[in-house]
């Protein structure tokens, strides 16, 4: 008698499975697979039916005790959105012995590249020069420099240690030793073994001349960018925003950025699409950038990577090792909103 195929729910909105798997780990799946699609309506009767015989899920789906209790042959939820929410029972899933895994280290590599480039531009005027051209204003020599800097020698603060932080300090270090960092959940020697200060919060605002946002959004740090906060940001300086806008209070955030001669970029916003007719759209000192950082085809294939190399572990009865891992101790305050456009 032919062995039942493990069933995997799939449900990856707002990525497609197309997006995420090259044609070979598609093929992958659905040999070795029964692949269940989730419809767009009435996802609750659909759980309720197909979560005793599932062994695997694709997606994020709202998961509460009364839904994931019915789980038995449940081993991982593979969250390809890539942030934790709060949106399940994750005791039962750690009680359970229920991985739950993101694959969010596939975007660190391109949001710092993009970071980088970012300053650059603010730096040099890359941006503003390339629109004079295009308008036939452009000015020679000198003439739009007064502001530009150089990024050697510069302090640089990373508000978030994780990851992106991570991936970006080595492209800093090609400018300048001085990288400062804070993060209050990540110890001072794992900090120090990248070569980089830990800081405290309020030191790493006053003395970095160029700071990255960088962090995960969790109950204690929503709006935490204010205006005491920005205060404390010395003249020249630029802040560049990657993750998440909900740490930075955006009024707050226009008051000083039309204000103050500060610089920044923004690729996140407290909603998305931004308002069309928002205030701050109309800043010169800013970069706008619409959440694009991560968005590139290599990286939602590494996603697809990373779920196929994990998913073949734990189907061997081993732990994953690529996606990460929500932990019992800190995914309970972490307070990510889910993306509606890749």
């Amino acid at each position: 008698m032919r062995k039942k195929k493990p069933v995997i729910l799939v449900d990856p909105y707002p990525r497609t499975m197309d997006l995420i798997f090259s044609e070979s780990n598609l093929k992958y799946l659905k040999q070795n697979f029964n692949l269940v699609v989730a419809p767009k309506k009435n996802k609750k009767n659909f759980y309720e039916k197909n979560l005793p015989n599932t062994e695997y899920i694709f997606g994020q789906p709202n998961l509460p005790t009364s839904l994931i209790s019915k789980s038995i042959k449940l081993k991982a939820i593979f969250n390809v959105e890539s942030n934790f929410m709060d949106n399940m029972d994750y005791e039962y899933c750690f009680n359970n012995g229920i991985h739950v895994l993101a694959t969010s280290p596939v975007f660190a590599q391109p949001v710092a590249e993009m970071a980088l480039g970012l300053t650059l531009s603010i730096a040099r005027s890359i941006h503003i020069a390339h629109s004079d051209f295009v308008i036939s204003k452009e000015k020679y020599g000198g003439a739009i420099s007064q502001k530009n800097f150089l990024l050697k020698n510069k302090t640089f603060g990373l508000i978030g240690f994780g990851d992106l932080a991570k991936s970006l300090t080595p492209h800093l270090r090609v400018f300048s030793k001085n990288i400062l960092a804070y993060d209050p959940w990540v110890p001072n020697k794992e900090i120090e073994r990248f070569d980089v200060k830990p800081n405290n919060l309020n030191t790493l605002l006053k003395k970095s001349d160029v700071i990255y946002v960088l962090a995960s959004i969790t109950s204690s740090n929503r709006s935490m960018i204010n205006t005491s906060k920005l205060k404390l940001i010395k003249n020249g300086s630029v802040i560049v925003l990657m993750s998440r806008a909900a740490i930075i209070n955006f009024d707050n955030f226009y008051t000083f950025l039309k204000n103050r001669n500060v610089f920044a970029a923004i690729d996140v916003f407290p909603q998305e699409p931004f308002p069309k007719n928002h205030k701050l759209r109309k800043l010169k000192n800013v970069i706008f950038s619409p959440h694009r950082a991560g968005a590139l085809d290599s990286a939602f294939k590494e996603m697809g990577e990373l779920v196929i190399q994990d998913l073949k572990l734990i189907s061997k009865g081993l732990p994953p090792r690529l996606c990460k891992k929500a932990e019992r101790e800190s995914v309970k305050f972490l307070r990510s909103k889910p993306v509606d456009i890749n």
